[in-house]
């Protein structure tokens, strides 16, 4: 593989090479080598955790406290049609003040961003408190259970913890800097099959229509107020996203009723109270049911304060601008890493093309993205001589 040109932007150039490796997901295209390569003359001990075709990387510098740990994924999703892309989407291409490429902003260029902005900080501060890590792996745009959720295990079964995580997801929305993510919603889903007796239509009563059945069960489940929210968190959803009865004949009394349904939920609730309350529905309208549950994440926050504040004030000091916070948007491997971290924020690049034809960043955003990296380094490692 030929190395793109050089820009003389360190970070530009380190996206260009990622983006010229074919990680689909879960494929790593060598993208942790390159990555490890950069880390380990800097003194980082780079551990490989892969299991079940997945890439991963544990890298840390130091052995005190506090941990800042960067996070994110070198897979990306595929391409969609080729003829549609005005560019090799492997290619790195440069056109109108903006970078072409698959994974652009989901995320390669937080990648090069978080190695960038480590070199820079160590080059000013070896002598540095604390640790320094990254979580890396190649299974976040897939499945996602053989590679954040495979080192957080492997990391509190030996008693390893963090203190401080940012995840490189692209969180902006009009600009660089202008969005934080300092939690998410959990996701929970049910698949529930209500029973009922299949028969003729023009035969009702030797029947049983489970659709009937379910009908104000689930009128009532689409109606009710769940929570308020709270200061970070909107009011928690539950949506239908499928159902299906019948046989296909119009004719026929269908025999069950399947249901599937989501809740995104807050840290207002946890995820068994949200059971019980389904289940006391369906309960109290005498259904003959099934009811599978899968929790896709839990819900995680950081508040205001500490890791929080040390990312603001780097966003104000990098670009003068004050970002809003949000909690908005589907789950990201965030979800997994609060499980061994007290404070877990994302924070990226604008993400207005990701998963879309011709993903691109704006050059203009890419030096910036990993000097704020920097400085929050700076922040939470209570570096005072600060460059």
């Amino acid at each position: 593989m030929n190395a793109p040109q050089t820009t003389g932007n360190p970070t530009l150039d380190l996206t260009r090479e990622l983006i010229a490796r074919p990680s689909v997901t879960p494929e790593d295209a060598g993208c942790l080598e390159l990555i490890a390569s950069r880390l380990a003359p800097l003194g980082f001990i780079c551990e490989r955790i892969d299991g079940g075709g997945v890439s991963n990387l544990w890298a840390r510098r130091g052995t005190t406290a506090p941990l800042v740990a960067f996070a994110g994924h070198t897979d990306v999703v595929p391409t969609g049609p080729l003829g549609d892309w005005l560019s090799d989407p492997f290619v790195p291409t440069e056109r109108d003040g903006h970078l072409y490429g698959r994974g652009a902003a989901d995320m390669k260029s937080s990648l090069a961003a978080f190695v960038t902005s480590i070199e820079d900080f160590v080059a000013a501060h070896p002598a540095h408190g604390g640790s320094i890590a990254l979580l890396l792996t190649s299974d976040e745009e897939g499945d996602a259970t053989h590679g954040t959720t495979l080192v957080v295990e492997t990391l509190r079964a030996r008693g390893e913890t963090l203190d401080y995580c940012i995840v490189g997801e692209p969180t902006s929305v009009d600009t660089l800097g202008d969005m934080i993510k300092n939690g998410r919603r959990g996701s929970l889903s049910g698949k529930l099959t209500v029973k009922g007796v299949q028969g003729h239509i023009a035969y009702p009563h030797l029947a049983k229509n489970p659709i009937h059945l379910a009908a104000p069960a689930l009128a009532e489940l689409a109606a009710a107020k769940w929570d308020e929210g709270n200061e970070y968190f909107p009011p928690t959803s539950w949506q239908m996203s499928n159902i299906k009865g019948g046989t296909g004949a119009t004719n026929v009394i269908p025999g069950t009723l399947e249901v599937l349904f989501n809740f995104r939920f807050a840290t207002v609730h946890t995820a068994d109270e949200l059971k019980r309350r389904v289940h006391e529905v369906l309960d109290r309208h005498g259904l003959d049911y099934d009811l599978a549950w899968t929790l896709g994440g839990k819900p995680f926050l950081t508040p205001r304060g500490g890791l929080v504040a040390a990312i603001e004030s780097a966003i104000r000091d990098t670009l003068a601008i004050t970002p809003e916070l949000s909690t908005t948007g589907g789950t990201s491997d965030g979800r997994f890493i609060a499980e061994i971290c007290p404070q877990v924020v994302e924070f990226g690049p604008v993400n207005a093309t990701i998963h879309k034809l011709n993903e691109c960043i704006a050059m203009d955003a890419i030096a910036p993205l990993s000097a704020i990296y920097r400085r929050t380094l700076e922040n939470l490692l209570n570096v005072s001589d600060k460059a």
